[in-house]
């Protein structure tokens, strides 16, 4: 971890600014805070004062050190590039900072469909990584990671490459889905997302033979 002990600590710091901007905003705050909000902007889920300023940048935060840490410790993370290890590390900050915006916002009284912002931000990650997808080396960490991509380059490579397309393509929908709010859109994306690459790994082992052990 000492090649990204700098950026682990920036990002750490970043996951806690909204402790302090809650409690700067303590006061101001109601007991229960609205935390959980549906497709249409509604609110249908509370936590206390106390969870919300410190429970949830906490709970970030140690996301973000298993992440890293699980990434780190992965046994062939000298595949996991650079870039892929970097956003890796920044998706938790950036969701912390974007979550403080919704909670905060809506208990100051600025009303608005943040559902829609939050699945505006899900389609834009999953066309992030997407876009990493095709260029992802095995290992069993980052990416789509089932028995016949890891034991196999060919395997892990063109189903990389299949997914990559597929996870931009349902990125596009999701980011639409903001705007339209169809539930049933953002799942049967989800879905597509996971089960095709699966089924087109499966199918390639099948069409080349048995799998090819390390």
């Amino acid at each position: 971890m000492k090649k990204y002990r700098g950026t682990l600590i920036l990002t750490s710091l970043i996951i806690l600014l909204p402790m302090l901007i809650g409690v700067l905003l303590w006061n101001q705050l109601p007991d229960q805070v609205a935390t959980h909000f549906g497709m249409d902007g509604t609110p249908d889920g509370w936590s206390s004062r106390g969870f919300t300023v410190f429970g949830l940048p906490l709970f970030l935060l140690a996301v973000q050190f298993i992440c890293a840490y699980v990434t780190q410790m992965d046994p062939k993370s000298r595949n996991i590039s650079d870039k892929m290890m970097t956003l890796v590390l920044w998706i938790i900050p950036v969701i912390s900072l974007l979550v403080p915006v919704t909670i905060y916002g809506y208990a100051l009284g600025f009303e608005t469909n943040y559902s829609a912002y939050g699945m505006a931000f899900v389609g834009v990650v999953f066309i992030i990584i997407g876009n990493y997808l095709p260029k992802c080396r095995q290992n069993y960490t980052v990416g789509i990671k089932l028995p016949w991509t890891l034991n196999d380059d060919e395997n892990w490579n063109h189903t990389h490459r299949m997914a990559g397309f597929l996870w931009v393509v349902c990125g596009f929908a999701v980011v639409a889905n903001a705007f339209l709010q169809w539930t049933w859109l953002f799942l049967v994306a989800v879905v597509v997302m996971v089960a095709a690459p699966t089924i087109y790994s499966y199918l390639f082992y099948k069409k080349h033979g048995e799998i090819k052990e390390d």
